[in-house]
């Protein structure tokens, strides 16, 4: 049995150019695994490695990478701060124990922290707030840690003041000075201690040692969040960072003797391997030549190496125990995201930002088409959110997307790793399609024998947000309980496009009648018959559109206020009354997708560059049909029932 070792998986979330990249360059020369501090600037970064990272000095992908530190084995990752590469992180973060959310001392909370904030939240994550960047001109961290108590949470506790901010020559100062630690920082702790607001009130000695265990309690459960503050760029507070996440960050949970439980959070192709899993285990063991099963795909695969990598070396160490990340070879199905054995002990996924746009890509030279589906499957396996659909009758390649900077960048990687050069259609936004009212779906599917399968649906509008909810009202002794799995595999299928070209959402669908025969059904058959009751019905039933939101605040000066409320209502936003305190006001509401897609760049411009916005993902609404967009079937339509049945036995 390997040694049970102590492991810390943590990772390094921000808004774009924070100087993430930056502190995890530092780790990695403190901790001995470079020589020299790597540059974000001159694309000398060990964990920005891909050619367009160096050149655009930003991080398109998340990096794991490993060092010692306090005797402690520290699995590090680097998660890209750019809302577009969101994907990235939301897989990154299923395979973290705590994590580090950097701040500028100059910008303060931007509109990316809210969303990272609060996905650190629903997965219940001890975070430290490491503010950076105190050296730059108009740093201040008062200012900043206001806004951390007011917008994010209040439950802070800062172990770090800062002296000459703004500065070459700006330091910081502990808190825990020369063993003793002040009132104000006392009571922080001790409110949320029942124990030891007692003693403080009865005016009894606290010891120091009492109130760092107390701290380190509600860290761990995320009762409180220690504030660090320094700078990446003069390499001030790193140390007491490092020395923070040993001392008050959790260490890594597991039993080497429970089943096989992991998550696959990044993928990666080598020329000579295939595709590399960096996977984090949560229990059980894996070894060099060892089987396990991949539950996402309900298959089995052998491993044929497994890596660790430290900077940008990888060392082959035979086995990947609980607690602990790895790369995995040999893995030929693998996804990023897929679950490795059981779903026991992995936190939830959750989205950050969905992709909302849809898009076109289309070679240059016509002769690069296969070598472009084939590049296309592959990023796709490295990043599922692409969604890549290939319609090969009409040799037409569609992607999702986040936005631009995203289609600017897979068109640089698609040429500097694949050599092929490409170009995107106008991105539309992804809209979807729900139920107007109830009513039935049904097919005969009989003939041209051999094949039988009879499918009646019960088909109504589900409640907003609730997705696609199936049950059955048909029992086993009537249909075959393997027809009745093939008709709900098929289900998500025959959703994917409704009347007006979108994902039908928000649906209840109940099979009410069914009918096989013992000679001549196959399940095959109620794969074919399903999508054309389906189809059926919601032609009868109709479908109205439903259009992505977002859910908005502005914060701007008040001599602004008119000209941005009658601009927002023009692009059919909803809003509250405003709030407006010395001198500026916040607006908040919902807005359509479609009508915001440069609203950023319009509200900079309106206020002079002072104006900001905090945007999420709100949902979906109804959407008139002039302000949508109907778009025609791609492929084979199950309404087409004479050629979508030879296409479905492949008589096409």
């Amino acid at each position: 049995m390997p040694e049970i070792k102590k492991y810390i998986n943590i990772g390094i979330v921000a808004h774009v150019d924070v100087g993430k990249t930056s502190i995890t360059e530092l780790f990695l020369y403190k901790s001995g695994i470079t020589r020299s501090i790597g540059s974000v600037d001159k694309g000398t970064s060990q964990t920005d490695w891909l050619q367009v990272e160096r050149e655009r000095g930003i991080s398109v992908r998340s990096a794991s990478t490993s060092f010692k530190w306090n005797n402690h084995n520290i699995n590090l990752i680097d998660t890209p701060g750019h809302v577009d590469f969101s994907s990235e992180v939301e897989r990154s973060l299923r395979a973290l124990d705590c994590a580090i959310l950097v701040v500028s001392a100059v910008e303060g909370v931007q509109a990316h922290t809210h969303n990272l904030w609060e996905a650190l939240r629903i997965i219940n994550i001890p975070t430290i707030i490491f503010i950076n960047k105190i050296d730059r001109i108009g740093a201040d961290t008062n200012s900043v840690i206001n806004e951390i108590k007011t917008e994010l949470t209040s439950d802070v506790f800062e172990l770090i003041t800062v002296t000459d901010e703004g500065s070459n020559d700006a330091n910081i100062c502990s808190v825990f000075n020369n063993n003793s630690i002040g009132d104000e920082a006392i009571e922080s702790i001790v409110n949320n201690d029942e124990l030891l607001i007692d003693k403080y009130l009865n005016e009894d000695e606290i010891s120091l040692e009492e109130l760092n265990k107390s701290l380190i309690n509600q860290i761990h459960n995320t009762e409180l969040f220690p504030i660090f503050i320094g700078s990446a760029k003069l390499d001030i507070g790193i140390n007491e960072l490092l020395n923070a996440i040993t001392k008050y960050m959790p260490t890594a949970k597991g039993d080497v003797t429970k089943p096989l439980s992991g998550v696959v959070f990044k993928v990666e192709h080598e020329s000579t391997i295939g595709r590399v899993a960096s996977i984090r285990l949560y229990n059980g063991i894996i070894k060099n030549r060892d089987i396990i099963t991949n539950a996402s795909q309900n298959i089995e695969e052998k491993v044929s190496q497994i890596r660790k990598l430290t900077g940008q070396k990888y060392t082959d160490v035979g086995f990947v125990q609980a607690g602990d990340t790895a790369a995995v070879c040999g893995l030929e199905n693998v996804k990023a995201g897929d679950i490795i054995g059981l779903y026991d002990d992995i936190p939830k996924k959750v989205d950050l930002a969905p992709a909302l746009l849809t898009v076109r890509i289309v070679p240059q030279k016509n002769k690069d088409y296969s070598n472009l589906v084939i590049a296309m499957t592959q990023l796709s396996v490295e990043d599922p959110s692409i969604n890549l659909i290939w319609l090969k009758d009409v040799r037409e390649l569609h992607i999702k997307i986040m936005g631009l900077i995203q289609l600017e960048i897979l068109e640089t990687i698609l040429l500097e790793r694949f050599n092929i050069k490409v170009h995107f259609g106008s991105p539309s936004v992804i809209y979807k399609e729900t139920p107007i009212s109830l009513g039935e779906g049904f097919e005969e599917y009989t003939m041209p024998k051999p094949c039988w399968a009879v499918v009646r649906f019960k088909i109504e509008p589900g409640e907003p947000g609730s997705g696609v909810v199936y049950s059955s009202e048909v029992g086993v002794n009537n249909i075959a309980n393997k027809y009745q799995k093939e008709v709900q595999r098929s289900i998500p299928l025959a959703l994917k496009q409704g009347i007006l070209g979108w994902e039908v959402t928000d649906i209840k669908i109940i099979l009410i009648g069914d009918e096989d025969h013992n000679i001549h059904s196959r399940p095959g058959d109620f794969k074919v018959a399903t999508p054309m009751a389906i189809l059926n019905g919601l032609k009868n039933i109709g479908t109205k559109l439903l259009e992505p939101m977002l859910e908005f605040t502005i914060s701007a000066p008040e001599d602004t206020l008119g000209i941005i409320a009658n601009g927002l209502t023009i692009l059919r936003a909803k809003f509250g009354n405003p709030k407006i305190l010395d001198g500026s006001f916040s607006l908040s509401g919902i807005i359509p997708v479609s009508s915001s897609l440069d609203y950023s760049a319009k509200l900079s411009s309106i206020t002079g560059g002072k104006g900001r916005l905090i945007a999420k993902f709100s949902g979906y609404r109804e959407c008139p049909l002039e302000y949508g967009n109907i778009i025609p079937f791609r492929g084979i339509s199950p309404l087409n029932r004479a050629k979508y049945i030879l296409q479905a036995r492949k008589a096409l």
